[in-house]
């Protein structure tokens, strides 16, 4: 077993909280910095399996507010929310994304998703720049004015020509690397806030 698939702090944390995985801190920690996750919010979830920022988002909500999410993946969660909508599907499908978007408009859109990596990190790092290019996509169609974006990106050399243009979208973008991430990962996340409309 390598370093990277044994149970860590926080992997360990996680299941001892109820959570699915780890990831779960990483949003904690990005919406303590930026305070995204507003009282009765409408946010829409990319790439949201196992589930952990679903449910840290649900549990936030309070029965308030709105859920969409969407995987290819099963979530290993309870579904069966009021405010809940999970599209069990593939983001660059049309038929789910005219669900999503007509269940919007959204006030955060989220994305924690990855590649199912390779090895050849420049394959993987591309693979991780379109899923960002289409989840900028979904929060360029679905975003209320005033809205924002978090988005998982492997690094790479991309991240500079996405801020500039999430730059041109929103008031505000960054790079963000939470302390949570594991140590030797080349995972960061980009946070747009502002949405101009």
């Amino acid at each position: 077993m390598s370093n990277y698939e044994k149970p860590d702090f926080w992997a360990l944390k996680a299941k001892k909280d109820g959570y699915p995985a780890r990831s779960v801190y990483k949003l904690m920690e990005i919406d303590k910095k930026f305070g995204l996750i507003k009282p009765g919010a409408r946010i829409l979830d990319i790439g949201a399996a196992p589930g952990s920022w679903s449910l840290m988002i649900l549990q936030r909500l309070a029965g308030k507010g709105f859920l969409a999410a969407i995987d290819l993946q099963a979530l290993s969660i309870q579904t069966a929310f009021d405010n809940f909508l999970f599209i069990r599907g593939d983001l660059y499908d049309p038929e789910p994304r005219s669900r999503l978007l007509a269940a919007g408009p959204y006030g955060l859109v989220l994305s924690d998703a990855a590649p199912g990596t390779t090895g050849n990190r420049f394959v993987d790092q591309s693979a991780s720049e379109a899923i960002v290019e289409a989840v900028i996509d979904y929060a360029e169609a679905s975003l209320a004015a005033g809205g924002a974006l978090v988005a998982k990106i492997f690094q790479g050399g991309a991240e500079a020509s996405l801020l500039k243009r999430l730059r041109g979208r929103f008031a505000q973008a960054k790079g963000f690397k939470p302390e949570t991430c594991r140590k030797g990962s080349f995972e960061t996340y980009l946070v747009a806030t502002g949405f101009k409309g």
